[in-house]
């Protein structure tokens, strides 16, 4: 019987040094080839390269992450397990959700001189803020003419957005929290409702920050810039 016993207790230390082992699984960021572009309350945003023959160590994606590729490359997936799967080419932009607790390895698998896959990835924090209640005569950022929604769930809702030279916006409340992320720079000049004016060069994967509650038009004054327009729940 006491045998029985040790070995009971041997196999519960093991099963509990194996749950422990999987909880310690670093974040997926930081990691070669990636930089944290801002930091703040809500989001930690990310610019992510994946970089032909530089290992990558299995991690866990300890935060609801959205995101936009904004260039292809070959990458290979695998598991804890050891199940590895290699993705199909995607066109670009291309917006994208995962919810956390996702754990595994990314590295790209692509030959010398092949693209390297790019993307803008925010982290998601877990303190929700709701969007604020617009009932004045200023209508929301979103929708609005010549953007398009291309992904939503119950953490986001994202748009393609290209700004028009010339034509600006209507005034609006940016109701949510809002990053934007550039596919094709120009230059964009914004009029708050106290009637500053700011001017703002962007340029391709820049990602820049709207806070919940601004007042403003926009225009393009250079350029048509374009992004992917992420606003938070």
């Amino acid at each position: 019987m006491h045998r029985y016993l040790v070995a009971a207790i041997v196999a519960c230390g093991i099963a509990a040094a194996t749950v422990l082992a999987a909880q310690d699984y670093p974040h997926a960021f930081p990691r070669k080839g990636v930089t944290q572009l801002f930091d703040n309350p809500r989001v930690t945003v990310w610019e992510v390269n994946w970089i032909n023959g530089v290992k990558q160590p299995i991690h866990r994606h300890r935060y609801d992450m959205a995101g936009v590729y904004l260039r292809y490359g070959v990458i290979t997936v695998t598991t804890p397990d050891g199940n590895a799967t290699t993705g199909q080419p995607f066109d670009v932009p291309r917006p994208y959700f995962q919810p956390k607790g996702v754990t595994h390895r990314e590295e790209a698998t692509g030959t010398p001189g092949d693209p390297e896959r790019l993307a803008i990835m925010v982290d998601l924090k877990d303190n929700f803020v709701p969007p604020l209640t617009v009932n004045g005569a200023d209508p929301k950022a979103f929708p609005r003419d010549r953007a398009t929604n291309v992904l939503e769930n119950a953490r986001v809702r994202m748009w393609d957005y290209t700004w028009k030279p010339g034509a600006p916006t209507a005034r609006h409340t940016h109701d949510t929290d809002t990053i934007e992320v550039f596919v094709t720079g120009g230059r964009i000049r914004t009029r708050t409702a106290d009637g500053k004016e700011e001017t703002h060069d962007v340029a391709f994967k820049n990602a820049r920050w709207v806070p919940r509650g601004r007042v403003d038009t926009e225009e393009a004054v250079s350029g048509a810039p374009r992004a992917i327009v992420i606003e938070l729940k």
